[in-house]
C-alpha cells in the first residue's frame, strides 16, 4: 500500500482551494471533528490534539500543493489520517480496566499503576463533538466517543480502525474512502466487513446517544446526593447488580455491590465528604470529584465518568490523573470551604 501524500486529493472546484491569508481560520472551523476523529483513532485527548496540531502544520506546509482538486475537508482528513497512522499510539492498544482482567475484591487491593499509554483516556465532549449541526449527526458523534467504543475499536488495525470510522461514524462513501487511503472501494468494503464482525464479537455497535431525559438527570441528582453523603445504601441502590466501579490507572475493578461498598467504606474512605461537579466526558455525564483538603476547602481527586443503561447507572470510571484532566476539562483546581 503506498504512503498517503498531501497532493493526491480527490476531484472538486479550483475556487475550493483557500490561499495563506484565510487558511488559519479554516482549519480552525475544522478543529472540533477532527480531534473527534483524531481520538477515535488514538484513544487519547492529549495524543488527538497533537495529531491535529500536525495536521494543522502539514496543512501550511502543503498548502502550494493543494490545486483545489479536492474539497478542503477531504484534504485534511487525509493528512489527519496520514498523522494517526503515522503516530506511534495507532498502533498501541489501549483499554480499560475491565478488559485487562476479571473483577477484583476489596482484599486483593491495589498493584502498582500501570503506565499512562495502557488506558483509553477521556475527552471533553465540546472537543471532540462538533455542536450546532445535525442533530442525529451529533447524537452519532456522541455515541461513538464512548469508553465502550473506543476501546472496542482499539482492537482493529489502524487503517480497519479508520474505514470503519470514516464510513459509519462519519458516513463517507466508500468511494470516498478508497481515495482517502489510496486503495480500492472493494478492499474498503472488505475492510469494513472485517471491522464490523470484530465489533459485534464484542457486542458493540454504532448507536445513537439521546440526550438525558428527565429520569435520567433525577437519576444523577440522587447518584451526586448519595456520594456526596456517602451514603453507601442509598449509592448502591442506584447501581445494576453487575456495575462495574474502575479507577484507571490501576488495573483493579469491582462489580458486585458488596464489593463497591467494602471499597468506598475501605480503602476509599478518604473520599467520605467530597464534592461532585458536573461536566461531560465522552457522550455521557461526568463529575469532578473533589475529596476533603487537609488545610480546608476540597481538593481534585477523580474524574468521574458515568454510564446509565436502562435508567440504572452501569458503570463508573474513575480517571484519577487529576492533574492532566481537570485542565482539560475546564474544571478548578479546588473548592474552597
Amino acid at each position: 500500500m503506498s504512503e498517503l501524500t498531501l497532493d493526491r486529493v480527490d476531484p472538486a472546484t479550483p475556487q475550493d482551494a483557500p490561499d495563506a491569508a484565510e487558511l488559519d481560520g479554516r482549519l480552525e472551523a475544522h478543529r472540533v471533528e477532527l480531534t473527534g476523529y483524531c481520538y477515535r483513532m488514538l484513544g487519547s485527548a492529549f495524543e488527538a490534539e497533537d495529531a491535529v496540531q500536525e495536521t494543522f502544520i502539514r496543512a501550511w506546509r502543503g498548502l502550494d500543493r493543494f490545486e483545489g482538486r479536492a474539497k478542503f475537508r477531504s484534504w485534511l482528513y487525509r493528512i489527519a489520517t496520514n498523522v494517526c497512522l503515522d503516530m506511534r499510539g495507532a498502533s498501541q492498544r489501549r483499554a480499560r480496566p475491565i478488559d485487562l482482567s476479571p473483577a477484583g475484591t476489596t482484599e486483593q487491593g491495589l498493584a502498582p499503576p500501570l503506565a499512562e499509554a495502557t488506558w483509553i483516556e477521556p475527552v471533553p465532549d465540546d472537543r471532540a463533538v462538533p455542536s450546532g449541526g445535525d442533530p442525529a449527526d451529533v447524537a452519532v458523534a456522541r455515541e461513538s466517543i464512548r469508553l465502550a467504543f473506543v476501546a472496542a475499536l482499539q482492537h482493529l488495525p489502524p487503517r480497519q480502525r479508520a474505514v470503519l470510522i470514516l464510513r459509519e461514524v462519519l458516513r463517507w462513501k466508500a468511494e470516498e474512502v478508497a481515495e482517502l487511503l489510496d486503495t480500492s472501494t472493494a478492499s474498503v468494503n472488505s475492510a469494513l466487513q472485517r471491522a464490523r464482525s470484530t465489533l459485534a464479537s464484542r457486542d458493540v455497535t454504532v448507536g445513537s446517544a439521546k440526550p438525558l431525559d428527565d429520569d435520567q438527570r433525577a437519576l444523577l441528582g440522587r447518584y451526586v446526593e448519595a456520594f456526596e453523603q456517602y451514603d453507601m445504601d442509598a449509592l448502591t441502590s442506584l447501581l445494576h447488580e453487575d456495575a462495574t466501579w474502575s479507577m484507571p490507572p490501576y488495573e483493579l475493578w469491582l462489580q458486585t455491590h458488596r464489593d463497591i461498598r467494602s471499597w468506598c467504606l475501605g480503602p476509599g474512605i478518604g473520599c467520605r465528604d467530597s464534592r461532585l461537579v458536573p461536566t461531560m466526558a465522552n457522550g455521557m455525564p461526568a463529575f469532578g470529584q473533589y475529596k476533603p483538603a487537609p488545610d480546608g476547602g476540597w481538593e481534585p481527586w477523580s474524574l468521574q465518568v458515568v454510564e446509565i443503561v436502562d435508567d440504572q447507572i452501569s458503570g463508573i470510571t474513575f480517571f484519577l490523573d487529576t492533574a492532566r484532566f481537570f485542565p482539560l476539562f475546564g474544571l478548578p483546581p479546588r473548592i474552597e470551604a
